[in-house]
């Protein structure tokens, strides 16, 4: 229970809309790709707190964009793309 609290709370500390980010240091390609793979927790945060969001809205543009929807793709969607259907005998 404590590793679960402690990993949580380490997610928690990049998320996206905490203020870290500024107009003359915006989020990038990499922050994308992290709060892509964090996207659930921040989805669960932002239901608590309103200031908190999924998408980081200072960003660099369209890099932040790929990174966010690469990690999206591969966290989410990934893994059933590279499954392999069994066919059923009849």
């Amino acid at each position: 229970m404590m590793c679960i609290l402690m990993v949580s709370i380490l997610f928690t500390g990049c998320i996206p809309g905490d203020g870290s980010y500024s107009s003359s240091d915006p989020a990038n390609f990499l922050s994308g790709i992290w709060h892509g793979w964090i996207a659930p927790i921040s989805l669960v945060g932002s239901l608590f707190n309103s200031k908190l969001r999924i998408y980081e809205t200072i960003n660099t543009g369209w890099w932040y964009d790929f990174g966010f929807y690469i990690a999206i793709i591969s966290g989410f969607g990934g893994i059933s793309l590279s499954r392999k259907k069994k066919k059923s005998k009849q």
